[in-house]
């Protein structure tokens, strides 16, 4: 993890309830790899982090995708470029579940880096942010031996697939990328145990020319 004490942002408080159906939203899901030059909201940021770990009981403290044993072994980053989300300054951002915030741990746009180290996928350097999903191995494993390794993926799965519905109903684009050279992206993100899983680089659509007419 980063070791730096940067700057703290409190998220919107999430909507439980909307009038997109989730059948709705499983039926339009799509990989979407074009996206505006629209910056994307907080408010919206806010909505894809509770979706992919928000927590959901807090007496409990359960989350919004299944864990085995409730151990909870991701940790979502998201990295924002220069206007690409409105109130936040281009760089690295750590979310925060316990609290839903997210710490700011790295001050650059790094897209283009980051479009080197995903072997150098347009997508990722276009996209105004990137959800970066990485995994503590040890926290599922200490328990579950090496069967652990399968649950954090399949949890990465879950997680993944929440962002994507989310998206879906948020009018948002978005793609899972797992195609990167590991090594390069934990030097970028200044990793040290976690192993990272997924990218989901992510935006507002991109109108057609005949969604433009209408």
């Amino acid at each position: 993890m980063f070791k730096t004490n940067q700057k703290i942002i409190s998220l919107s408080q999430p909507a439980t309830s909307s009038s997109f159906s989730l059948e709705k939203a499983i039926a339009s899901r799509r990989s979407r790899r074009e996206y505006s030059k629209t910056p994307l909201t907080l408010k919206q940021i806010s909505q894809i982090l509770w979706a992919a770990q928000g927590i959901t009981d807090q007496e409990k403290e359960l989350r919004s995708a299944p864990s085995a044993g409730a151990l909870y072994p991701l940790e979502i980053y998201l990295l924002t470029g220069e206007k690409g989300v409105e109130e936040l300054e281009s760089g690295v951002y750590h979310f925060q579940a316990e609290n839903f915030q997210l710490k700011k741990v790295l001050t650059a746009d790094l897209r283009h880096d980051l479009s080197r180290a995903a072997l150098n996928q347009s997508v990722v350097n276009q996209a105004p942010a990137t959800i970066i999903i990485t995994a503590l191995y040890q926290r599922t494993t200490e328990k579950y031996g090496q069967r652990g390794e399968q649950y954090v993926h399949l949890e990465a799965g879950h997680v993944g697939q929440n962002i994507y519905l989310q998206a879906e109903a948020l009018g948002l684009g978005t793609v899972v990328i797992g195609a990167f050279n590991d090594q390069q992206l934990k030097e970028l993100l200044q990793l040290d145990q976690e192993q990272p899983l997924y990218l989901m680089p992510i935006g507002n659509r991109q109108e057609t020319e005949k969604q433009k007419k209408e």
